[in-house]
């Protein structure tokens, strides 16, 4: 009974480290990066571009899986439910990760309980687009026609980060645009385009695709000065004082994912992203490599959250 005692205990002891022998081959079969949003929006763009160059490094399939719907939740839910064995990762966004706890009552996930940050990759901002038919070529002449019109205009948003950039200009410019909510991005701004709403703040990648179009007039952008992605575009903040808004786009694994696996895909995206072609094509070079890792990226993500609750707040927008 001794010996068998002494041999039960010997066996618990090495359980805490069997996820690092684990971890030694991972992978062994394919993994999956759920997008939270529809395909052709900046956040499918840089899981397909990363999703490319870690297939080389991890040697395993690596599958883009787009599951659009409730300013991310559904996509959010499936990761935050999924066995936290490194193979279902989640592209997350300021959104998903940050500003979801602000903007609802109830989530179907915890975003500070259900994930573990692995990796932030991409920075980048929005743009102001109107439709072509409004008599409107500056942010100046948005603000002054929103004054001289009220009830006139309307804006869609399909993420935290576009309802912000509204809210957060009509806030600041003191005016009141409309909110109408979509489901997806490329609909949202289709529908700009249309005329059936007049005016969006879409990620900039796929802005800047409808305004080289013709599409849409691209009058700003959010972040705090003028990118050189677009430099032709102003940003808001040289007419409405103190407006920035900045999101991120980043990879998450569930909460329970053992530390070393964490640390291998941390590894590898590291090393994709050292690629100039996969930034390229992650990016499009229309948004900004900034890569952050584990602990680091994990106090990010905290402090982010607070800017964004505390920005949602400022801005008036009420939980849902």
């Amino acid at each position: 009974m001794k010996l068998n005692r002494r041999a039960a205990l010997a066996g618990a002891a090495v359980l805490p480290f069997a996820p690092a022998v684990r971890a030694e081959d991972f992978p062994t079969k394919p993994i999956k990066i759920v997008v939270p949003f529809a395909a052709g929006s900046a956040t499918d763009l840089v899981a397909r571009g990363l999703g490319a160059k870690l297939q080389e490094i991890l040697k395993q399939p690596i599958v883009v899986d787009d599951k659009p719907g409730a300013s991310g939740q559904l996509g959010a839910s499936a990761v935050a439910t999924a066995p936290p064995d490194g193979y279902t990762l989640l592209m997350g966004t300021n959104t998903t990760n940050a500003a979801n706890g602000a903007l609802f009552k109830k989530l179907s996930y915890d975003p500070a309980k259900d994930f573990a940050p692995i990796a932030r990759c991409v920075t980048g901002v929005n743009a102001l687009v109107v439709n072509n038919d409004l008599p409107i070529k500056s942010v100046a002449e948005l603000v002054d026609y929103a004054k001289k019109n009220p009830g006139k205009l309307n804006y869609s948003e399909a993420s935290a980060s576009q309802r912000l950039s509204g809210e957060m200009f009509n806030s600041l410019a003191g005016v009141k645009i409309e909110r109408v909510p979509y489901k997806a991005s490329p609909q949202a701004l289709g529908d700009v385009a249309s005329g059936q709403v007049q005016l969006m703040f879409p990620d900039l990648p796929q802005a800047l695709t409808q305004i080289q179009a013709g599409r849409v007039r691209g009058i700003g952008v959010t972040g705090p000065q003028r990118t050189s992605v677009a430099p032709d575009l102003p940003a808001i903040a040289e007419t409405v004082k103190g407006y920035s808004l900045v999101f991120w786009l980043a990879v998450f694994a569930p909460a329970a994912t053992p530390r070393p696996i964490q640390q291998k895909l941390f590894d590898a995206i590291a090393e994709a992203m050292k690629d100039p072609a996969t930034v390229q094509a992650m990016t499009q070079g229309r948004m900004e490599a900034a890569v952050m890792g584990l602990d680091d990226f994990a106090a990010y993500v905290k402090a982010e959250t607070k800017w964004w609750t505390d920005a949602i707040k400022a801005a008036g927008i009420e939980a849902e």
